[in-house]
């Protein structure tokens, strides 16, 4: 690395810290820029797990709930499996909403109740891959830690003008990442990573970056070329494969729908849901039970390797080997790929 390229991103870090002194987010989990207290491991842990697969507004009342109703790593490890996963329904992705009670329960049995405080450590446990482990390491424990999300990706890939396309520029971007990445002594590393995801979901977003506002404009080549949301290149999208299959609504005389809880392993693994047959490995290839079943609708969802169109049955009667909730609340606690069978079928 050259002299100028040290004066380069020296000069990027102190117009990033100085914006992020001005112009931090306030979150539940965050404690300000430059506070003398860290945030407390379990709440920015739950909050990155959340935030994988989702935005701020929508995570925001999840975590506010879950704080709530076990507002420490214990309380967590305590809980049951279902209300967990009920309490996960409409975040996605519930093998981590399976991943963070195994988490918890790892945390509580093995390290008595106290978060791992490297980097290393944390990534020894269940459920945690790099991202997550360097982001706590960074923000709740001060570590100096490379933190790449996809909104660091996509500043480095705009302030360095990267023209490999993603996913095969993941290696180099991680490395120019690293290369900005501050020692402690100079700024705080959790301060430094809320930073760069606070420029990228606020600033430098995908679509109509506000260049204008950006406190790295001057530095970035992108920006200077003039065409900044050209980058990060991609790679052409592959269609995602169709999958077909019945979903069954069985509703008895009390007002209540038969469920089923889902296997352990595989796609929404160890939920409640409705019976359903045709498009995941291990399900039935019928009914539940025999009924007078009727064609109510179609539904689809969209899962992040494929696209489902479900046919939705209903019928009116009981079966033994289903698990009975009451409609009225059934809904909030199931899938959402079931939220929509349910509504169809009673609409």
């Amino acid at each position: 690395m050259t002299p100028a390229d040290s004066d380069r991103l020296a000069a990027i870090r102190r117009a990033l810290m100085d914006w992020y002194s001005l112009h931090a987010r306030v979150l539940p989990w965050r404690m300000p820029p430059g506070s003398e207290v860290r945030a407390d491991p379990y709440r920015v842990w739950l909050s990155e797990v959340m935030l994988q697969q989702t935005t701020v507004p929508h995570a925001t009342p999840y975590f506010e709930a879950f704080t709530t109703r076990w507002p420490t790593i214990e309380a967590l490890a305590a809980a049951g499996d279902e209300a967990v996963m009920g309490a996960w329904a409409g975040l996605g992705y519930y093998a981590r909403a399976r991943n963070l009670l195994a988490c918890a329960r790892a945390v509580a049995r093995d390290h008595g109740g106290v978060f791992p405080d490297t980097e290393a450590g944390l990534r020894a446990l269940p459920g945690l891959g790099a991202y997550t482990a360097a982001a706590v390491a960074a923000i709740a424990f001060g570590r100096r830690a490379v933190v790449v999300d996809g909104n660091v990706e996509r500043v480095m890939a705009r302030l360095f003008t990267v023209d490999t396309p993603l996913p095969k520029a993941r290696p180099e971007l991680r490395a120019l990442a690293d290369a900005l990445t501050p020692e402690p002594e100079d700024f705080d590393p959790g301060d430094w990573a809320q930073a760069l995801m606070d420029l990228g979901s606020r600033i430098c977003r995908p679509r109509l970056p506000l260049c204008g506002e950006c406190p790295l404009a001057g530095d970035c080549q992108a920006w200077a070329s003039g065409t900044p949301e050209v980058w990060p290149k991609k790679a052409p999208k592959e269609k995602k494969p169709r999958r077909e299959g019945v979903v069954w609504v069985l509703v008895d005389k009390a007002g209540r729908v038969g469920l089923v809880k889902r296997p352990d392993k595989g796609l929404l693994g160890g939920m409640l849901g409705l019976p359903t047959s045709g498009w995941d490995a291990g399900e039935g290839e019928g009914p539940p039970v025999a009924a007078d079943w009727r064609v109510v609708g179609t539904v689809r969802h969209v899962f992040t390797h494929f696209e489902l169109e479900l046919t939705v049955m209903r019928a009116e009667g009981e079966a033994a080997n289903l698990i009975w909730r009451e409609l009225a609340g059934a809904g909030e606690t199931l899938p959402t790929v079931f939220r929509k069978a349910l509504v169809r079928a009673l609409a």
